[in-house]
């Protein structure tokens, strides 16, 4: 089959498209016939050898798929073969099959393409269970959401209004904004326009966010921490600035800020059942119309080095998906 392959850590460039074998499945996981794989920015990472997991030397990357099943193990129970799912594995999903946990696959609706499923899983999963189970995000609350016009942004400001939330977004050029807008955004800030910290203030008759869901790291956490409700709850989801920031302790204390890490892809090993009954409750969502999923590119797997360079270079708008049609 053919699938892109990781060497050596290094540039999104030095990756190839290579013919390796087929892998077989294990007792409890299934064989997946590959459409379409979500490209996330943690498979740039990944392959740099800069993010906090390292898989083993040479593999494939690519976290989320959408297929068919076409074998399982012997252990393998509420699954058939020719089933439209997706999935979620630690390595592999660009390739043309990839095995997958049976326990973090799940039926994907009639009406939901390949190429919209595949770049639904990580987005809108760390969104729900970021903004459901880690902040217990309330109707009537206030959400700010940062880098409103990537793939996860752009889902937490939909999963944030389908949960009674009012949204603020901030993105950093009119068409981003105009994005987060389209999908539900109450409000939309550019944050490179100077401190957005007033504007949210202003925007919040002075309270301050009950919510912050924060992909972009660096100062916008600083000035985030600034415009919290007392109380408020702010998520770690990722660090797209290039910048860990360090967070000043002061503040957490004197407003009862929680910090909440939100590691989605952890609940693969220690809670997969968090993931499936994160996806149930969004594909229902999505049935509804609530959910308006946006894959802004579909490039073949030969382009994959220049999908994870438009993640970070932060030129995405939305999800860009991989296929293998050839």
């Amino acid at each position: 089959m053919r699938a892109v392959v990781c060497r050596a850590w290094g540039p999104p460039e030095s990756l190839m498209v290579e013919e390796v074998p087929e892998p077989r499945p294990g007792p409890d996981d299934v064989l997946i016939q590959v459409r379409a794989c979500g490209v996330n920015f943690a498979d740039a990472l990944i392959v740099q050898g800069t993010y906090q997991e390292k898989p083993l030397l040479p593999f494939t990357p690519g976290l989320e798929v959408a297929g068919e099943i076409v074998a399982m193990g012997r252990d393998v129970a509420g699954f058939a073969t020719g089933q439209r799912v997706a999935a979620l594995c630690a390595t592999g999903g660009y390739a043309e099959t990839v095995t997958a946990p049976a326990a973090v696959t799940v039926q994907i609706p009639d009406s939901m393409p390949y190429e919209t499923a595949a770049g639904f899983l990580v987005a809108y999963g760390t969104a729900h269970v970021g903004l459901d189970y880690r902040a217990r995000l309330g109707a009537g609350e206030t959400l700010l959401v940062h880098g409103a016009a990537g793939g996860v942004g752009l889902a937490a400001v939909e999963v944030g209004k389908a949960m009674g939330a009012t949204v603020i977004a901030t993105a950093g050029s009119q068409d981003k904004r105009a994005l987060a807008s389209s999908r539900g955004a109450d409000h939309v800030i550019d944050y490179r326009a100077g401190e957005f910290k007033d504007l949210v203030k202003m925007l919040t008759d002075d309270r301050g966010t009950d919510v912050v869901f924060d992909p972009v790291g660096g100062s916008v956490l600083a000035q985030s921490m600034r415009c919290i409700a007392w109380g408020g709850r702010l998520l770690v989801i990722g660090f797209a600035a290039g910048d860990i920031p360090q967070v000043p302790a002061g503040l957490v204390l004197v407003k009862n800020i929680s910090l909440i890490g939100v590691y989605w892809g952890a609940y693969r090993m220690h809670n997969p059942a968090v993931i499936t009954r994160s996806l149930h409750r969004l594909f229902k969502w999505f049935e509804r119309g609530a959910l308006r999923p946006m894959v802004s590119e579909t490039l073949p797997l030969e382009r994959a080095a220049q999908a994870m360079r438009r993640l970070l270079d932060r030129e995405a708008r939305g999800k860009i998906v991989l296929t293998t049609a050839g």
